[in-house]
């Protein structure tokens, strides 16, 4: 029979700008990224990477909180995958994610809709900021 482990997942909530020095950190771990999301909650997006030690499975995440208006720089420099993850949180939440090694330019899904999954107040407010 298998051995059970339980690992201990952690969660780092870190500044935007600190999102390039801890994922270097993970690098240096040899952690694995193993999925990094985007959400929109109480008018703020969060970023989580997800990095996963295949040895042990413990994960470590870490959670970037910004404004709407922010960018965050991307991760690919350090994990180049990132940039089908990042691409994504672009597209359908409509992040600013600067310097993604390939960026499709919001043509990674073939959609009609800029930023489908966020809010409809979200986009409202957002438009009115651009007038």
């Amino acid at each position: 029979m298998a051995e059970v482990i339980c690992p201990e997942n952690e969660l780092i909530v870190i500044d935007k700008d600190q999102l390039l020095e801890k994922t270097m950190e993970m690098k240096h771990e040899k952690l694995r990224l193993s999925q990094a999301c985007a959400s929109y909650i109480n008018g703020k997006y969060e970023l989580c990477y997800s990095f996963a030690n295949d040895k042990t499975y413990e994960f470590k995440t870490l959670k970037v909180v910004m404004e709407k208006d922010d960018a965050v720089s991307s991760i690919t420099s350090i994990y180049p995958y990132a940039t089908f993850y990042e691409n994504e949180m672009t597209e359908l939440f409509g992040c600013k994610i600067e310097y993604i090694n390939i960026d499709y330019h919001n043509r990674l899904y073939r959609i009609n809709e800029t930023a489908p999954f966020l809010p409809k107040e979200a986009k409202e407010a957002k438009k009115e900021g651009e007038k």
